[in-house]
């Protein structure tokens, strides 16, 4: 599944490619995955310009004329492309958006587990309930020390489940918590409320370099993920923990363990991850 870094990048392509097109028409091929009715939802994208393209955790929120919202979640397997009106279009094309310089954007999803809501912008965190729930963005600004002992010391949960609620902070999927539990020398098994001061504060600062530094990278692909212009991503090079089952461990040589959590496969070493117990105020 697309994590934010991922997202992020798709969305700094889409808006090299399609920031101020304009729509001449759509066709819906999976009404499925879209809010409405496919016939409303293509007469009222009719001559609309896209005005911008902005992101909120793991979702794309196309602003358009007239004050409209489209609402994108790639879910796992969901991809744009951008291409020559009538060029041989891909299986599991599921969205074409016609654009009026000779353009399709196209939503392509081989899963078919994308979705799409196109709403008033003004209604945006009113209907759309995914997004009026996320957690802050794992940024300096928005991501506080604070914040982030306060949630974890009312929480009893295993920290790597934790981290996978976007309630609690947006964008992490099992990549990179995989990736910033190993960086902070945390058990992927270790109760929040039981983590230091020390250890939050650790747990933060990886998070917010983490992702940062897989948005430079223009993400990680490990299965089918691609940018906008069809590319992978580079991060994969660069992980720790994630997939290294068997491998050792980069900080102590240990063979990394691969586990259940929270119902995700979990990558980590046993020995720099030890769990421990509660060493909160």
């Amino acid at each position: 599944m697309p994590e934010l870094p991922e997202v992020e990048t798709v969305r700094q392509g889409l808006i090299k490619l399609v920031k101020g097109a304009t729509i001449k028409s759509v066709e819906v091929l999976y009404p499925k995955m879209i809010n409405m009715p496919a016939d409303e939802f293509e007469k009222i994208l009719a001559g609309k310009k896209i005005m911008d393209i902005d992101r909120r955790g793991k979702y794309l929120l196309f602003r358009l004329s007239d004050d409209y919202t489209l609402m994108s979640h790639l879910r796992m397997e969901g991809k744009y492309e951008v291409q020559p009106e009538g060029t041989e279009r891909p299986k599991h094309t599921l969205v074409v958006f016609h654009l009026t310089d000779g353009r399709e954007l196209r939503y392509k999803d081989t899963r078919m587990f994308g979705k799409m809501a196109l709403v008033k912008t003004e209604d945006v965190y009113t209907k759309l309930s995914g997004l009026s729930k996320i957690g802050p963005e794992p940024t300096e600004q928005d991501l506080k020390f604070d914040y982030m002992k306060q949630i974890f010391h009312k929480s009893h949960r295993n920290i790597k489940g934790f981290l996978l609620d976007q309630s609690k902070i947006a964008g992490l999927g099992n990549i990179y918590c995989d990736e910033v539990l190993w960086m902070s020398k945390i058990n992927p098994e270790q109760k929040t409320n039981e983590l230091s001061d020390a250890e939050i504060e650790r747990l933060r600062k990886n998070i917010i370099k983490e992702i940062a530094a897989a948005i430079k990278g223009h993400g990680t692909t490990v299965h089918s993920y691609s940018n906008a212009y069809g590319e992978a991503g580079s991060f994969q090079n660069q992980l720790h923990a994630y997939g290294r089952k068997g491998e050792p461990c980069e900080r102590c040589g240990t063979p990394m363990e691969k586990i259940k959590v929270a119902q995700r496969g979990t990558t980590f070493c046993p020995k720099c991850q030890k769990l421990h117990g509660d060493l909160s105020d």
